[in-house]
């Protein structure tokens, strides 16, 4: 295994009883707008700028040490799928979910702080609406909704999890029984368990902020505002509430389109949530053929550099999650 720094997480704990509020950067280490406002909001309590009045603050400004240090998405694979404790390490990222399991499970709330490949602007994930289904219990939705129209951004995407159990089971009839472990990783009915969906299963709540482009100059000043909206809406500062976003768009994914062959390509260069139209030609397979849209829409993450086997592009389509 690679020499990587070590895991590192900051705790600040106030006198008075409150929320236990967990928030997350370069949880693929690529994307370091969140490291960059987690800092920012630990010297600010360190100064005694910030004063935590209630509850328990951790803040963790690099999850992926190794895949931080080499500037890339992961380390050996996704950290971000496939999430949960493994009592035989094979990988890096095995080792990383191993501490950071019991933390994000010793805590209700989790902040996520993310970036994208391609342009696009900024937004928000949040799990499912309350239900006693099988893939995804839930009862927390109305705090998902709440704090997801105060973190500064005005477009919210559901439907994550749903989505991945479609294309996992393609991806499993696709690979059969291979003793590859990234194929068996892949087509695991676990692959798009993450951080968030970690902490809903272990009876919290979370949110999944994507703070716009790797490389946006705005995204770090967004991934700091939205922690300090976050600790305000929870009443763990002092201050006034932050304002919920007008007009706030919401999209439901509703299907993964995965790279097949190195040489699939998109028809042209697209941003995340350009809308495209249902039969639009989004790319074509290494063989010529056509790739289209299913239904009226967006497109969300494009990933021209997406692996062989991995994640394409994901579609969505306009809900009415607020209301």
């Amino acid at each position: 295994m690679n020499q990587a720094l070590p895991f590192h997480s900051i705790n600040y704990t106030a006198p008075d009883n409150g929320p236990r509020l967990i928030v997350l950067g370069a949880v693929h280490g690529n994307e370091t707008c969140g490291r960059a406002g987690i800092r920012r909001i630990q010297a600010e309590l360190d100064l005694g700028q910030l004063r935590l009045q209630r509850g328990s603050l951790t803040l963790v400004p690099v999850v992926n040490t190794l895949a931080y240090q080499l500037g890339q998405r992961g380390a050996d694979r996704n950290l971000n799928r496939n999430l949960a404790p493994v009592a035989t390490p094979q990988d890096f990222e095995d080792h990383v979910a191993n501490w950071l399991c019991p933390l994000l499970a010793s805590h209700e709330v989790l902040l996520d702080l993310h970036s994208f490949q391609s342009p696009g602007q900024p937004f928000v994930l949040i799990g499912p609406r309350d239900n006693q289904d099988s893939l995804e219990p839930f009862a927390h939705a109305a705090q998902e909704e709440a704090l997801a129209t105060r973190l500064g951004v005005g477009r919210l995407v559901d439907g994550w999890l749903s989505t991945y159990a479609l294309g996992v089971q393609r991806r499993a009839a696709r690979s059969g029984h291979s003793a590859n472990r990234q194929r068996q990783l892949d087509s695991d009915i676990r692959y798009g368990m993450g951080t968030t969906e970690f902490m809903r299963a272990n009876g919290g709540w979370a949110l999944t902020l994507e703070c716009g482009q790797h490389l946006d100059p705005a995204a770090p000043e967004l991934a700091y505002q939205a922690i300090r909206n976050t600790l305000a809406h929870l009443g763990m500062v002092a201050g006034p509430a932050p304002a919920v976003q007008a007009a706030m768009a919401t999209l439901s994914l509703y299907e993964v389109v995965d790279k097949l062959h190195e040489d699939d390509c998109f028809c042209r260069a697209f941003a995340s949530f350009d809308p495209v139209g249902k039969g639009e030609l989004i790319g074509h397979r290494h063989d010529g053929s056509p790739v289209r849209a299913l239904d009226d829409g967006c497109i969300v993450f494009p990933n021209p550099a997406a692996q062989t086997g991995q994640e394409w592009f994901y579609l969505a389509r306009p809900s009415q999650r607020l209301g």
